[in-house]
């Protein structure tokens, strides 16, 4: 159900959608690895690549959480933009008259 439901999102919204999704899985990656990091001292380069692949099966962990986020977030998102964007001048009302 939740598949179709995004597969339905990146329809009705397409890059937004897939560009939040992106975001939330970059600030999850990065906090995960920082709060890991937090707790470990390594000082090696086996020990920094063990740190990400830790963060990325703690990301991966949370997948579903961050699915309901992408379905949550992106119309919300897509309202607030074109909220702020502005609207086209009609070009027949402010256009020269001949």
């Amino acid at each position: 159900m939740k598949r179709e439901r995004l597969k339905n999102l990146l329809a009705e919204y397409g890059r937004l959608a897939l560009y939040v999704y992106l975001a939330i899985f970059a600030v999850v990656l990065v906090s995960f690895a920082l709060a890991i990091q937090m707790g470990i001292e390594v000082e090696s380069a086996a020990g920094k690549a063990g740190i990400w692949g830790a963060a990325w099966v703690a990301t991966k962990v949370t997948q579903p959480l961050r699915i309901l986020a992408t379905l949550a977030l992106t119309p919300l998102l897509a309202q607030l933009l074109r909220r702020r964007k502005p609207a086209k001048p009609d070009a027949g009302a402010d256009g020269p008259q001949r």
